[in-house]
């Protein structure tokens, strides 16, 4: 395998964190989120991405393959959760 086809396959194996946490963070905006922790929304989506990374690199360290569901299920909570603490959802 070659440099090229190792990028491509780390871009496509860090691609769902990554447009979550766009997602994330564009929705909390949208829905009028309290005071966050994190003022900017680029420091937000980059914390979440790095929370999402950690899911998925767990996930395939537990199951030793990439892409199972419950990978993507601990992504998708991890991040919420990620998220929710920077919006101070508690209060």
């Amino acid at each position: 395998m070659d440099i090229a086809d190792i990028s491509l396959h780390l871009l496509n194996f860090v691609a769902p964190a990554f447009f979550l946490a766009l997602g994330l963070v564009g929705c909390a905006r949208i829905l009028g989120m309290k005071t966050p922790l994190v003022q900017y929304w680029w420091a937000q989506a980059a914390i979440n991405f790095i929370v999402g990374c950690l899911a998925l690199a767990l996930g395939l360290w537990y199951f030793g393959s990439d892409g199972k569901m419950a990978t993507y299920g601990l992504l998708t909570l991890s991040t919420a959760l990620s998220q929710w603490v920077l919006a101070r959802g508690w209060r």
